[in-house]
């Protein structure tokens, strides 16, 4: 049908509604464009969780998604302003070391839509926060560690002593304590966010000093337990494919949550912001405990039973795992 065959009430009506319409309606329906900028590999867990949501994101056709890996510090402010003088509609990436100057980008470009890692508060009217609040499922990782352990020591290597960090590492010592009043804890920091080899060597250090477990904040711990036949306790994701005998546990960090908000909301004009924080948490199914799998029936009865019952004291808001980001300290002795 040709339009002069239209009648011409018709287009009259079709004009009216497009009007009452507005641009927004055609905004909603295109892809939102989506940058991701990390500092880090894809293949770390942190970066790799937020690339994962990314990606489906992605697949389900709401964005055009381009990415970056491996920027440095130095270069993080030009690549945010690259992304965004090209177009970017909302671009998300971390600041915990580029804070001044993210905050700055996000100022000069206020029609754009920032979510950022941070520690630091929103900032109006674009640039909103957020961090993996998973120390629910790491306080039940630790329930498990704790009634595993044979020797009551486990060692803890964690990348930098930051609060996003401290606060999972706190937890799980408390979920330990819950199961085991006798662990003690040997603590180190790499210094770094992704150095496996680094992170092995202070794990061999921790297994010489007689920990049977270890909590592997950082790659290349599990490598370390697996080589000396010890335990190992996961974080951000379920790695327990490529450890079945060493893996017991992770704590699970589902950044799905947290990007289909931000991307909802940037698609419909009212991105604003706020602290995306509670998104990770477990009533938002934002983290949860990985399946015990292989260790299913390695986990004495007794334990998985008290890791249950205090999930669903969690998701019925009955209990409430404390953050502490003060950096957590050694206590063997």
């Amino acid at each position: 049908m040709s339009i002069k065959s239209i009648p011409r009430r018709h287009l009259i009506s079709l004009a009216a509604a497009l009007a009452l319409a507005g641009p927004g309606a055609a905004w909603a329906q295109a892809k939102l464009k989506v940058a991701g900028i990390y500092t880090v590999p894809f293949e770390q867990q942190w970066a790799g969780r937020i690339h994962q949501a990314l990606k489906a994101a992605e697949a389900r056709g709401e964005i055009e998604y381009k990415a970056s890996e491996n920027v440095a510090n130095a270069d993080y402010e030009r690549v945010m302003r690259e992304y965004a003088t090209g177009g970017s509609q909302l671009i998300i990436g971390e600041a915990f070391a580029v804070e001044t100057a993210a905050r700055k980008v996000a100022r000069d470009f206020p029609k754009a839509s920032f979510l950022m890692g941070s520690s630091g508060k929103p900032q109006a009217p674009n640039f909103s926060v957020f961090d993996n609040y998973i120390q629910e499922p790491a306080y039940l990782t630790g329930m498990v560690a704790g009634g595993m352990t044979k020797t009551h020591k486990i060692g803890m290597v964690g990348g930098f002593p930051i609060p996003e960090v401290n606060r999972l590492m706190h937890a799980f010592m408390a979920g330990a304590k819950e199961t085991n009043p006798k662990v003690e804890f040997t603590v180190s920091f790499i210094n770094s966010w992704f150095d496996p080899p680094k992170a092995k060597e202070a794990a061999f250090a921790m297994i010489d000093k007689g920990a049977d477990i270890l909590y592997a904040e950082r790659f290349g711990v599990s490598d370390a337990a697996k080589e000396r036949g010890k335990l190992a306790i996961g974080n951000v994701i379920n790695t327990q494919d490529k450890y079945p005998d060493t893996v017991i546990a992770s704590a699970l960090w589902k950044m799905e949550p947290t990007i289909d908000r931000a991307v909802k909301l940037a698609r419909e004009g009212k991105f604003k912001a706020e602290e995306y924080g509670q998104y990770s948490m477990m009533k938002h199914k934002g983290s949860e405990m990985a399946p015990l799998g292989t260790f299913e029936k390695k986990v004495p009865a007794e334990i998985v039973v008290k890791v249950k019952a205090r999930e669903k004291d969690i998701l019925d808001g009955k209990f409430t795992v404390k953050v502490d980001d003060s950096q957590p300290k050694s206590t063997a002795r």
